[in-house]
């Protein structure tokens, strides 16, 4: 009905509006005038009466939202080594028993270690000075002895990853005084703490080829043994044996979501 409304001849739209309403025949003038706009608002409202129908038979648009499904990470549940007590004498050495040995690469010195520094529970103290000297201050050349249960603790994380003959790299293992307060004055946030566990020769700061960041530090907070720091922009793990906690720091990359495709119908 509006669509033929629309389509009349402007010329006869104002003469029959105006005879329904006054019955009466126009003056020229008043008909000059009505040719002229009553043609568009008649128009006008032919459009908003289409535009109701339109929109009431609109189709309703449902808001879904895509849930991801996030896989657990899978740890191997092998037992992981309780601290063991350090070999006073070549006899309180064991002569049978497990043996448990570290592969690590330092990324600044460019030196390999291999060693087995425990036999059993006991560990070895020869193989322990020449970790203690690895894991040294690479600014300085300085050395200090390491508490045993954090090379325990590097063991672990491997067996967690089921990767028990992995090599580790190194980025930074004992810090001094001096070296740690140069690493925080370098800009005003660092990321450097300043009564650092890595003073104190119980923090490594490790990667591990092969194995993403945010696993290697899943990993390592499984074992719930000492603090755990995670540096996405440096791609490292910090592992310590101090009290228990967690952190990051650094911008986290965070991957877009996939959309589920939409389905066509058939």
């Amino acid at each position: 009905m509006v669509l033929r409304l629309l389509c009349v001849r402007s010329e006869s739209l104002p003469w029959r509006l105006f005879l329904a309403t006054s019955g009466s025949v126009p003056s020229p003038s008043i008909v000059k005038i009505m040719k002229k706009y009553v043609p568009a608002s008649v128009a006008l409202a032919g459009l908003v009466l289409l535009a109701g129908p339109m929109q009431a038979k609109a189709p309703h648009i449902r808001q879904t939202h895509v849930r991801v499904r996030i896989k657990p990470e899978v740890f191997s549940h092998a037992a992981v080594l309780e601290p063991g007590t350090v070999a006073e004498t070549d006899e309180d050495i064991p002569e049978t028993g497990k043996k448990y040995s570290l592969k690590l690469y330092s990324l600044h010195t460019n030196e390999s270690i291999n060693v087995v520094y425990r036999v059993g529970d006991v560990y070895l103290p020869d193989a322990l000075d020449e970790l203690n000297h690895f894991l040294r201050d690479h600014y300085t050349d300085d050395v200090k002895q390491y508490d045993p249960s954090e090379f325990d603790l590097l063991h672990n994380v491997l067996t967690r990853l089921n990767k028990p003959n992995e090599t580790i790299n190194i980025l930074c293992g004992y810090r001094s005084e001096e070296t740690n307060e140069y690493l925080r004055s370098r800009a005003p946030v660092t990321g450097v703490a300043e009564h650092s566990q890595h003073i104190q020769a119980k923090a490594i700061d490790i990667r591990v080829p092969g194995v993403q960041t945010t696993r290697l530090r899943d990993a390592a907070m499984s074992l719930d043994a000492g603090g755990v720091g995670y540096y996405p922009t440096a791609q490292f793990v910090h592992v310590d044996v101090g009290p228990v906690r967690h952190w990051t720091y650094g911008a986290v990359v965070r991957k877009k979501k996939r959309t589920a495709p939409k389905r066509r119908r058939a």
